[in-house]
């Protein structure tokens, strides 16, 4: 049956064919991605948190647990730390962010470092707009190439206002992720 195509396929371009491609035609489907939720490092088993400052109801282990909750927030206002010290150095390929702000309108920086307690580096730097009325979350999602890590150092400035006197807003963060 081959043999018959191939000589057919010939007569009709007039050429010798050498080999025939198997093929098929598919139905186009959406490539579904498959979410790394269970690749997610366990941050509370991991590693030990250092932060600026922590209101009540709203505790670093809400940002770094794998069940989505309130999050955390800062209990002053302006610039906040949020430092992991893991306990052994690992490799991290994934790190994800998720700010959520439905109530101020304001300007927000933050600075990601990466590294181990000797030498921390930028990993990013992303400034973003919240408005009540549109942008109320951000959620960044980066693909790294980091080993050895031993400190994850989050520098989260509410405002972009560089000074605690002067800034007028709470830092928050809804998660944060490493894989």
């Amino acid at each position: 049956m081959i043999a018959e195509r191939v000589d057919w396929l010939s007569d009709m371009l007039g050429a010798e064919v050498h080999g025939v491609m198997r093929k098929s035609i598919i139905t186009p489907n959406p490539v579904a991605v498959s979410p790394l939720g269970e690749h997610w490092r366990e941050l509370e088993r991991i590693a030990r948190v250092e932060i600026s400052s922590e209101a009540v109801d709203f505790p670093i282990e809400h940002a770094l647990g794998k069940t989505p909750t309130t999050g955390w927030r800062a209990a002053e206002k302006g610039p906040q730390v949020i430092r992991l010290l893991i306990d052994e150095p690992i490799a991290v390929h994934r790190i994800q962010l998720h700010f959520v702000d439905r109530a101020a309108e304001r300007s927000q920086e933050f600075v990601l470092l990466a590294g181990s307690a000797k030498e921390l580096h930028e990993v990013v730097r992303q400034q973003w707009n919240f408005s009540p009325h549109g942008t109320t979350e951000e959620l960044e999602d980066y693909a790294v190439d980091l080993t050895g890590v031993t400190v994850v150092e989050l520098r989260i400035d509410p405002d972009r206002s560089h000074d605690p006197k002067q800034s007028q807003h709470y830092a928050s963060l809804q998660s944060l992720k490493l894989a």
